[in-house]
């Protein structure tokens, strides 16, 4: 499930700990998303903003779509982020 506005938005990376992953919506492309641990986004690549925060994941929930969250996790730590396309075009 998403996280609440009543959620801490803590951004600290814990090695091994799972991560509160917040997702953005890119508006100069649609259809990307992007997943970091940080609300700003700062990390995220700066040829596709701008990012609009559009919710987060708990820690003790799964990211939509079946994506996993330990590849997500792992993306987060090594590059800051991980991108990815939505079909769905809103």
């Amino acid at each position: 499930m998403l996280a609440g506005p009543a959620n801490n938005n803590d951004a600290t990376v814990v090695q091994g700990a799972p991560m509160r992953i917040f997702i953005f919506k890119s508006e100069a492309r649609p259809e990307l998303r992007a997943f970091s641990a940080e609300l700003d986004g700062s990390r995220l690549p700066k040829q596709f903003r701008p990012w609009r925060a559009i919710c987060a994941v708990s820690p003790d929930r799964d990211p939509p779509h079946e994506l996993s969250r330990g590849v997500i996790e792992r993306a987060i730590r090594a590059e800051g982020f991980q991108l990815w396309r939505s079909s769905k075009k809103d």
